[in-house]
């Protein structure tokens, strides 16, 4: 990669999200609907090291496409689907109402931090370590005993 492009690629990082967005749009001539800086990122990198390297020829481009037409795995759903149609959140039998459906996260605000803890089918993960209660989770923060549900603002068991 000549110079010219790396100071481009570097200059990548200063850049805000919106930036970003707008470079993509220009680069690949079309609407840009992701928002996610990492995904942009990569892509605007990409296209300006294939512009200045010359990317794919046409025959592998071609080629691509066949194989991706004879693939039997799908990486995308067919248009007009729904992904999350009928498809209920899996949720134990037992499960406690207060807390949210497993897969969500729990946010506060705690000592001028935001505290994210992901709630599990068997638990909870918080700093990469998993838990069995919330009040564990709530102890590990706090150093002290204190009730899960009321540390993290849960309503109560109706």
């Amino acid at each position: 990669m000549n110079p010219e492009t790396k100071l481009r690629v570097a200059e990548l990082d200063d850049l805000t999200i919106g930036q970003l967005a707008s470079k993509y749009e220009t680069l690949f001539g079309e609407q840009c609907r992701s928002r996610n800086r990492r995904y942009l990122y990569r892509r605007v990198a990409w296209k300006l090291q294939a512009d200045d390297e010359g990317g794919l020829s046409q025959r592998a481009i071609l080629r691509a496409g066949v194989i991706a037409d004879e693939s039997l795995i799908r990486v995308t759903l067919p248009k007009g689907r729904s992904r999350h149609q009928d498809r209920e959140p899996l949720v134990p039998d037992n499960w406690d109402r207060r807390l949210p459906p497993p897969g969500n996260l729990l946010e506060r605000r705690y000592k001028g931090r935001t505290l994210r803890v992901l709630v599990l089918t068997d638990g909870f993960e918080y700093d990469g370590e998993q838990y069995k209660s919330l009040t564990a989770v709530a102890k590990a923060i706090t150093g002290s005993h204190c009730n899960g549900f009321l540390f993290f603002k849960l309503g109560s068991k109706k």
